[in-house]
């Protein structure tokens, strides 16, 4: 959702508060005027309360689990795939040009019964008679009558120049742009309409004033409301609903007091607007949850990289751009490579406020050799941009997984971004690999070729359909209840061959066997390019087991990989 719409779905909040709360409270009370200025100033207010930056504090949670490996099996990173048509803006824009079209016919229509009156000298008005039956109105400082009216009820006359006196139609071109920027909003059309009731009690209230006798008045707003037309944008002698003139016009004065009751209604805004308004975390002391805002050793705020307003970079670009530097200066470790040692290590780090990298510390390693390596570059890293909040530098919190990945002595690293953990649900962080070298013969990660491998002449979700077609739950894991996901990595190859198939991560043997016959029946596929090469391209690929309540196979997890993050389901 775009800034501007928030900004309009918050003041539109506010305006339905105020506006129950006069209908509620302020509507039978006889303070016309009072509650008509009430009316327009709460709806000017309504729309600044919003840009005010009042912020409630949390104390932030434990960071969510890291996904690895799971952005690479679905696809191309975020920042690559193309933003999704805005339909919700789109669809808002249309009503706003649905309401400016009626309120644009109403002003024709309106212009088109004045060039059929005639002007006629009136004093305090510009007046125009019409030779026809219309109903009367006034807008700005014109008052449009029949000639017939004119001629026999005078008081028509007075009650539309006390419409001019008290500049009622300022009022209604507010509204009318309140109505069209929160058309999605009933509460505000209610309101709309209260407005002009209010202008109609405001112009009899000033027309008893002037001693007309009020039963005669009356007895002429019974006899010229007969349903003729209306015209939204003007202030008509009929507008109002007549039972509701009538009745105000014998109520009893309300008390001045009750102006007060408006105040009671800050509390409700001020308390919205603390739940509206952007959180920001408070400081944490635990030490154990390494994401959550906390000061450190020199007493400075750390903020977690996730609820910094603005990220730290890294030579003017995002992580990647780390992610290559680190590459290029990772070495294996000769003793983990003869002992065949791979896996990820899990590395934080704190950008401070002037931009040097300090306290590398692993948060989860694989080998003493491999977690050194990582802290040693880690640690040698150029300074960075700062991250800022509120508008000033802060020490910020970053985890950074480095993978240390046996492929023909190669090393391969990820760096963060958004992604959906298709087991919880829930945000996660997950890694892209970047390969440090680039040998023609070596395999190249599936979200770093130029041209994708397709499958069937089409995206990796025609390949996730025909796995799932072929997935068969194998019978002993579903007597034992056993489920979970099998991570599988394969290479579609120069020929379009799928070869190397393993089990990354597996579950069950049953599981795991079944995941690896599917994939190794695969047909060819179209292979991938890079430099206009045909190239062996590293595939990483989720399926997910899971069993219903009932003890038989409920759905199929398989990534779509047009978009990161999402999954297919399919029911079995």
């Amino acid at each position: 959702m775009t800034p501007s719409l928030l900004y309009l779905g918050r003041a539109s909040l506010y305006l339905a508060i105020f506006y129950a709360f006069y209908l509620l409270v302020m509507r039978r009370t006889t303070l016309f005027r009072f509650n008509r200025i009430a009316l327009l100033s709460g709806t000017v207010a309504c729309h600044l309360l919003p840009a005010l930056r009042l912020r409630t504090v949390f104390l932030a949670e434990t960071a969510v689990p890291v996904s690895t490996g799971t952005l690479e099996a679905l696809g191309e990173p975020v920042g690559t795939s193309a933003p999704p048509f805005p339909w919700l803006t789109a669809l808002y824009l249309a009503g706003v040009a649905a309401v400016l079209l009626l309120c644009l016919l109403s002003v024709l229509r309106t212009r088109r019964i004045i060039r059929s009156g005639t002007p006629q000298p009136c004093e305090g008005c510009r007046l125009t008679l019409v030779d026809r039956d219309v109903p009367s109105f006034s807008w700005g400082r014109r008052v449009v009558m029949s000639r017939t009216d004119y001629e026999h009820y005078p008081a028509i006359l007075s009650h539309e120049l006390q419409h001019i006196r008290c500049h009622h139609s300022l009022d209604v071109l507010l509204m009318s742009a309140v109505t069209a920027l929160h058309w999605f909003n009933p509460l505000v059309w209610i309101a709309r309409a209260e407005l002009r009731l209010l202008h109609e009690y405001e112009a009899d209230e000033g027309l008893l004033n002037q001693g007309i006798d009020a039963t005669q008045y009356q007895l002429l707003l019974v006899r010229k409301a007969v349903g003729e037309q209306r015209f939204s944008l003007a202030n008509g002698f009929n507008h109002a609903k007549l039972k509701q003139r009538i009745a105000m016009m014998q109520h009893k004065n309300t008390s001045g007091w009750m102006r007060l009751a408006y105040v009671a209604l800050l509390p409700f805004l001020a308390g919205t607007m603390f739940l509206c308004n952007p959180a920001r975390a408070e400081i944490r002391s635990d030490a154990s949850d390494a994401t959550v805002a906390a000061p450190d050793t020199t007493g400075k705020t750390v903020v977690p990289f996730s609820l910094v307003e603005k990220k730290p970079t890294f030579q003017g670009n995002d992580a990647v751009t780390f992610s290559k530097w680190v590459a290029e200066r990772l070495l294996y470790p000769e003793g983990a490579k003869k002992e065949r040692l791979q896996g990820r290590v899990l590395v934080q780090f704190t950008v401070c406020d002037d931009g040097v990298v300090r306290d590398a510390k692993v948060l989860r390693g694989v080998n003493p050799m491999l977690d050194a390596e990582a802290l040693r570059v880690i640690s040698a890293s150029p300074k960075w941009e700062p991250g800022l909040q509120d508008g000033k530098p802060v020490n910020v919190t970053y985890m950074f997984p480095v993978f240390f990945q046996l492929q023909n002595n190669k090393t391969t690293l990820g760096p963060a971004t958004n992604a959906v953990d298709p087991e919880s649900g829930r945000q996660v962080q997950a890694y892209l690999k970047v390969s440090m070298e680039n040998d023609p013969h070596d395999s190249i990660p599936f979200a770093q070729v130029e041209q994708k491998p397709t499958f069937q002449g089409n995206d990796a979700a025609t390949f996730a359909k025909w796995v799932a077609e072929r997935l068969t739950y194998p019978k002993e894991a579903k007597d034992q209840k056993i489920q979970g996901r099998v991570m599988v990595a394969f290479d579609v190859c120069e020929d379009g061959v799928v070869r190397n198939v393993k089990v990354l991560r597996g579950v069950n043997p049953a599981l795991d066997t079944e995941a690896l016959r599917v994939i190794n029946s695969s047909p060819k596929w179209e292979p991938g390019f890079q430099d206009g090469k045909p190239v062996k391209v590293t595939y990483q690929f989720p399926v997910v087991f899971q069993m219903s309540k009932n003890e038989r196979p409920g759905f199929l997890f398989i990534p779509v990989l047009r978009r990161p993050g999402f999954y297919r389901i399919i029911r079995r």
